[in-house]
């Protein structure tokens, strides 16, 4: 099991519907009385540990389940950790690990009009989700990865003005394109705002000349 808050080390990625059966499963067992906000600790909680054991597909649901905190808090990580508990926050080294770990080929895309069930090893991402996952194995290598990123990106535009989960892949591609320090090396500091130059000081105006009194 990895450190707390650690990426731990990858065992299995289980399938959307086991997950959402399982996480529906843990919210039957629990007490009615509880506010709403301790239901959510308590579900994170459970998710937590069972990816801390390794299951990838657990990610997935604690990655989507802290953007949609993060949006319901107006954009405050700190009230999403005081929910879900310090050191649990899905931050961009586990949400990178786990798309790196997405079966692309198991994962569900249903097209315009298309009314067909997802098979039960389906993977079903929200779209923001499959954008990063597009992007890590693009970059990896993967040239279909590429061409369909390429593809979702041409309709980002429209999309960023209907799901508020877009920002979310904008964050991790800044994070994921940002350049890496050498190691050992400190990351060099923000340059300081360059102070605009002072206007130059106008020259006097050349005194006018009076008309010579007739002597």
């Amino acid at each position: 099991m990895a450190e707390p808050g650690g990426v731990p080390p990858f065992k299995t990625f289980s399938p959307t519907m086991r997950v959402d059966v399982l996480v529906s499963d843990w919210r039957s067992e629990l007490d009615p009385t509880l506010p709403e906000e301790a239901k959510e600790t308590v579900l994170y909680g459970r998710a937590w540990e069972t990816y801390q054991e390794g299951d990838f597909g657990f990610g997935l649901w604690l990655w989507h389940e802290s953007d949609r905190l993060q949006n319901a808090f107006n954009g405050s990580v700190r009230e999403v950790t005081r929910v879900v508990g310090p050191g649990k926050y899905f931050g961009f080294s586990h949400r990178r690990a786990v798309a790196e770990k997405v079966p692309l080929e198991k994962v569900y895309r249903p097209r315009k009009g298309d009314m067909s069930t997802p098979r039960t090893d389906a993977y079903i991402l929200p779209q923001y989700q499959l954008l990063c996952v597009y992007l890590v194995k693009a970059r990896e290598g993967d040239p279909r990865s590429k061409a369909l990123l390429e593809i979702s990106l041409g309709e980002l535009e429209e999309r960023r003005r209907a799901d508020r989960f877009i920002p979310h892949f904008e964050t991790f591609r800044r994070l994921l394109e940002r350049p890496a320090s050498p190691p050992g090396e400190t990351p060099p500091a923000a340059p300081a705002a360059e102070t605009a130059p002072a206007p130059p000081t106008p020259a006097p105006a050349p005194k006018k000349k009076g008309r010579a009194k007739p002597s």
